[in-house]
């Protein structure tokens, strides 16, 4: 069975990138822009109750919910730092008290730079080939800068204060930061970077809280409960009004590699596995069975004949997407919907139709597909470019089009 996809030109918002609606307080990695959840729960007049987003990323679900007046979301993520952005972007804190700690913070660094000698009390920060990734200048200031924030007694100032920490981090690094993966710069490139970790923190900061307050603040008023989680989501029974999302099109060590982008902010902020996120993500434990069931099975048969252990590296990810969703319906109210916004990624050559698997997935948990609406994918920061084939060189156009996967739960 096909399901229903209708070309919706309403949903390309094109020329709109995140910035224009809600500007981010920290570049992430295919993020849904607001708008379209916006406009998502006006025509389908969701305006209240309970919302779930089980990949959360950013946090762009909750940024649209709060604009048609939904005061009660929980997000999950197993991204760390993905966790620490959204939680950063939708707490309430004391704007005043958050501008006295900068003041502080600025007075209490710049003291203790006064005596070279402070800067061999500080541990040395446990990154994995530090020395290959950053000058020993930039790790100085950059482990000084942590120890600092790290003293901020309020917890929700201080998950604040590590945004533009990250940012810095990651902009004073060897990276090639238009990458998403960790590519190294090239040596001609490394031989003239010299940034000031110190006074690009400082900025970053000022951004940070000034978009905070401006966007972000006004919106959080006290009746908003938006709760967000490190871990993969366990089902609610019955629990939620409306599930808006967008999951990841694939694993993430071929698909967009959220675990790579966010390794330094995570190991930064001492997380001991943060190269090992991209394989706790969807489709990162392989299984040992080609998926055979329903209208995928075909398709990764196709790869299989290519690849063997593509398609198996493929079934690994539909096989949780499937238990993902299983969890997802049993958690929504009779009559809640689903809002699944994804890309249909090619593999081996192979098309393979996620927005369809969805649809299927959910009519088997008792929902009833509404309508897949085609939008062209022009503003999410994705490579132009991969290679399908994991051959040197071998590289074809990634996806144009994304999919919002709309279905109900019998009432």
């Amino acid at each position: 069975m096909k399901y229903n996809v209708e070309r919706n030109t309403k949903y390309d918002f094109a020329g709109q990138s995140y910035s224009t609606k809600y500007p981010n307080l920290h570049r992430y990695p295919a993020t849904m822009i607001p708008q379209i959840g916006i406009e998502l729960l006006k025509e389908f007049d969701i305006r209240q109750g309970k919302m779930l987003d089980p990949y959360c990323g950013s946090g762009s679900s909750f940024a649209a919910a709060l604009e048609l007046g939904i005061n009660e979301m929980q997000g999950y993520d197993i991204n760390p730092f993905a966790v620490l952005l959204t939680k950063a972007k939708f707490t309430k804190i004391d704007t005043e008290e958050a501008r006295e700690t900068r003041k502080e913070l600025r007075n209490n660094i710049f003291e203790f730079l006064k005596d070279e000698n402070n800067l061999n009390k500080l541990p040395i920060p446990n990154i994995t080939n530090i020395d290959y990734w950053f000058s020993k200048e930039v790790t100085q200031n950059l482990n000084v800068i942590k120890h600092f924030v790290y003293q901020i007694k309020d917890e929700n100032i201080r998950n604040l204060f590590l945004i533009p920490f990250a940012e810095t981090v990651r902009a004073c690094s060897y990276t090639r930061n238009s990458e998403f993966k960790l590519y190294r710069m090239k040596p001609e490139l490394i031989a003239n970077f010299n940034p000031d970790a110190l006074n690009m923190y400082f900025s970053n900061l000022k951004k940070v809280l000034s978009i905070y307050e401006i966007v972000y603040y006004p919106k959080l008023k006290n009746d908003v409960k938006i709760s967000v989680e490190y871990k993969k989501f366990e089902p609610k029974e019955q629990y939620f009004d409306v599930v808006l999302t967008s999951p990841p099109y694939g694993d993430s060590r071929t698909t967009v590699a959220y675990g790579q982008f966010s390794n330094f902010s995570n190991e930064w902020m001492d997380i001991s596995y943060a190269r090992k996120i991209d394989s706790m993500m969807m489709g990162g434990k392989k299984v040992n069975t080609i998926y055979q069931d329903g209208l995928i099975a075909d398709h990764l048969k196709e790869i299989d004949a290519q690849c063997n252990k593509r398609a198996l590296e493929v079934s690994s990810y539909y096989k949780d997407l499937e238990n993902s969703i299983e969890k997802v319906a049993s958690s929504l109210k009779n009559g809640a919907y689903s809002i699944y916004i994804v890309g249909n990624r090619q593999v081996k050559a192979v098309q393979l139709p996620t927005d369809q698997f969805i649809a299927e997935k959910f009519e088997k948990n008792s929902f009833k597909h509404i309508i897949t609406y085609e939008r062209l994918l022009g503003n999410k920061s994705m490579p132009s470019k991969n290679s399908p084939s994991n051959k040197t060189g071998a590289k074809k156009s990634t996806m144009t089009m994304e999919y919002i996967v709309v279905c109900q739960k019998d009432k």
